[in-house]
């Protein structure tokens, strides 16, 4: 790609996107770049923008199912120091975009700080996070953002405050290129209080998802009122295998990838699912994971 020539440094091209997600799975990206400055990453930007060349942001991965075919254009990885630093002050906790959010967690807990602690074992970055409000019945992200750092299509840097910023259900108003950092307004607590919190949520959440040695991923949104898991379940869809993709019999809204699955096998898992609960309950299930 000519148009990227200036940035070899930075780039990879062909480069294959399975390593960088959880499910270990899809085709490579026509050039992967690795900004090590916020001066890099406005110069790719504006040339993305001005070249019409497609661009994404690739966080951990946890969350994304990439095609066999592959992505075309330009995937930014935001995983150098200036994207991952966290700072505490007072109780104010600022984290770059890059920065994994169990990081972001652990500092505020370290800082006897509250409120993020019940979103502990959910895995991504500070960015895709924000972007998807993660969280659940016991908190979720949006509700401690103060402001969020932004960058637009000309590579100019903008700060979205908290009355500019909207969090619903698995979703925020946060449509920008990319995200940069976030300020969380957090409460003093007792630091054995928070760690006993978390201890809690760990367990909540890692009881009913896949082992850890498995490769899965969350598929579906709660419909309103409802559970994905216990729809797929009820409809007798609990380890439904297509190709390498199953369905899993710990909680029936998580996908596992077995040996030689392709991405191909979990949309066609994804589509039967979907419509055998159509046709079971009139419910469509909406898609929680990013397909790229």
């Amino acid at each position: 790609m000519e148009e990227l020539a200036e940035f070899a440094d930075i780039v990879k091209y062909n480069e294959p996107l399975a390593r960088y997600t959880h499910l270990r799975l899809g085709g490579p990206a026509d050039a992967l770049i690795h900004p090590r400055s916020r001066e890099e990453l406005a110069a790719v930007v504006r040339r993305c923008f001005e070249k019409h060349l497609p661009l994404r942001v690739l966080g951990c991965g946890c969350n994304l199912l990439v095609r066999d075919e592959g992505v075309r254009g330009v995937v930014l990885r935001l995983s150098q120091s200036a994207f991952t630093e966290i700072t505490v002050e007072g109780r104010r906790v600022r984290a770059g975009s890059g920065a994994a959010l169990s990081a972001v967690i652990s500092q505020a807990a370290r800082h006897a700080l509250a409120g993020l602690e019940t979103l502990v074992g959910i895995q991504g970055t500070v960015g895709g996070s924000l972007r998807c409000n993660v969280g659940d019945r016991s908190g979720e992200i949006g509700q401690f953002v103060r402001r969020v750092e932004v960058m637009d299509g000309g590579g100019v840097v903008q700060v979205r405050e908290r009355d500019e910023l909207q969090f619903g259900y698995h979703a925020s108003n946060l449509d920008d290129p990319v995200l940069l950092s976030a300020e969380f307004e957090l409460e003093q607590d007792a630091a054995d209080a928070i760690v006993k919190r978390m201890r809690k949520a760990w367990i909540l959440r890692k009881a009913s998802q896949p082992l850890t040695f498995q490769a899965a991923g969350r598929i579906f949104q709660n419909p309103r009122g409802l559970s994905a898991a216990a729809l797929i379940e009820q409809a007798g869809l609990a380890k439904t295998r297509v190709g390498g993709a199953e369905v899993s019999e710990r909680d029936a809204n998580f996908f596992v990838v077995h040996a030689g699955a392709t991405s191909r096998d979990v949309l066609r898992l994804i589509d039967l699912v979907r419509s055998r609960v159509l046709e079971r309950f009139n419910v469509e299930l909406e898609l929680e994971i990013t397909v790229w």
